[in-house]
C-alpha cells in the first residue's frame, strides 16, 4: 500500500481549478494510455462512477472509482471530492481538495492511497515513486490546460 500527497498552487480562481481537476474525461488526456468513461452522464455527484481503462489490448485493466464525497467549493468553503477505487486489481482512494491560496491563487491537494493486488510490498517504494510522478504530471497538465 502506498500513500502520497501532492500539493500545487495554480494562478486560477477556485472554481476553475475545481472544474479542471474534476473534468474526468480530461484525466485520460493527462495519463498515458488511459481512457476515461463516466456513468451516469451529466454532472458529477455522489455515486458517479469514473472508469479509467489503462493499457494496450490484452494488457489493459480497469480502475473503477466511485465518487463517495462531492463538495464543490463555495465562497466560504474549500472543495473536496473523494473517489473510492473499486477495482479487482487497483484499490484504495483519492481525495482532491481546492483551497484559496496566496495572492488569489488556488491551493490544490491530491491525497491518494493506492494498493495493487498481487504486487508484493517490496515494490511499494517503486510504486510510490511512479504514482507521484504520473499523478504529479497529470495534476500539472490538468491545471495548465483549459
Amino acid at each position: 500500500m502506498v500513500n502520497f500527497l501532492l500539493e500545487r498552487t495554480a494562478p486560477l480562481p477556485l472554481d476553475e481549478a475545481w472544474r479542471r481537476l474534476t473534468d474526468w474525461p480530461r484525466h485520460g488526456d493527462a495519463v498515458p494510455l488511459t481512457r476515461i468513461t463516466v456513468t451516469p452522464s451529466g454532472p458529477t455527484r455522489e455515486g458517479t462512477v469514473v472508469l479509467a481503462r489503462s493499457g494496450i489490448g490484452p494488457l489493459s485493466f480497469d480502475d473503477p472509482m466511485e465518487v463517495t464525497l462531492w463538495r464543490p467549493p463555495t465562497d466560504n468553503a474549500p472543495g473536496l471530492c473523494r473517489l473510492d477505487k473499486r477495482g479487482r486489481f487497483i484499490t484504495g482512494w483519492a481525495e482532491l481538495e481546492v483551497h484559496p491560496g496566496p495572492g488569489g491563487r488556488t491551493r490544490v491537494l491530491w491525497r491518494e492511497e493506492l494498493r495493487v493486488r498481487l504486487l508484493p510490498r517490496l515494490f511499494d517504494p517503486l510504486l510510490g515513486a511512479a504514482a507521484r510522478y504520473v499523478f504529479g504530471r497529470a495534476v500539472n497538465g490538468l491545471l495548465r490546460r483549459r
